[in-house]
């Protein structure tokens, strides 16, 4: 909002007075200290005090900057989601075997889920299934991310048949939504306390079962 402002007043006296003031607050930090506490507390367990104190902004300036606590709350998830496609990308750019790749991915999604002493998993998976009765629009955000996941499986399950490593007669689009399902697992085990160790023999596992014999 403030970028359009900006653009929408370029040259008239209200964008004079208001060039190089400083700005108050980071915003990408500000959203990822509130997401952290949203990870760890879930939507409903998250107060306005917690998300003040936590972006060290006041209600007033919260609200000016973001708007409500469902709108930071989105924003969070979307910001954790870019985070989860860069480490997706980082492990299907690594090479071209389709096992490995998944191992891979599974390996850097259990480091994001548990980089903090708590092991918090997948703060999208942990918080929003609990908040989408009575939001429909987080229900919207978790249904857009599960497809997105969906299809970018999918697009490298189908670059690994065309290169002969999946059987031809393989149900991909089950295939995929399974793969993903792995990914929901390893969240919820990591959140129940479930060592990591364990966690990485059972993601490498699962996917060597998946895809059949190599």
């Amino acid at each position: 909002m403030e970028e359009r402002q900006t653009r929408a007043g370029a040259g008239t006296r209200q964008t004079k007075r208001t060039r190089g003031r400083p700005r108050l607050y980071d915003t990408e930090q500000a959203i990822r200290a509130a997401g952290a506490v949203f990870w760890e507390k879930g939507f409903s367990g998250t107060s306005l005090d917690d998300l003040s104190a936590a972006m060290e902004m006041n209600r007033p300036s919260i609200y000016r900057a973001f708007g409500d606590k469902e709108e930071i709350y989105r924003r969070a998830l979307n910001q954790f989601g870019t985070i989860m496609d860069e480490a997706f990308r980082d492990s299907f750019n690594s090479g071209k075997d389709i096992r490995e790749n998944l191992k891979r991915f599974y390996r850097k999604a259990l480091e994001v889920y548990s980089s903090d002493e708590s092991a918090l998993g997948c703060m999208l998976w942990s918080t929003a299934p609990a908040s989408t009765l009575i939001h429909p629009e987080v229900k919207a955000d978790l249904l857009a991310a599960i497809k997105h996941v969906d299809k970018g499986i999918l697009k490298s399950l189908e670059q690994a048949w065309d290169r002969g490593q999946l059987p031809g007669d393989t149900d991909m689009k089950t295939l995929g939504k399974l793969l993903q399902a792995l990914l929901h697992s390893i969240s919820i085990r990591v959140r129940a306390g479930e060592s990591i160790t364990s966690i990485r023999k059972f993601a490498d596992s699962a996917v060597d079962l998946l895809l059949g014999p190599a």
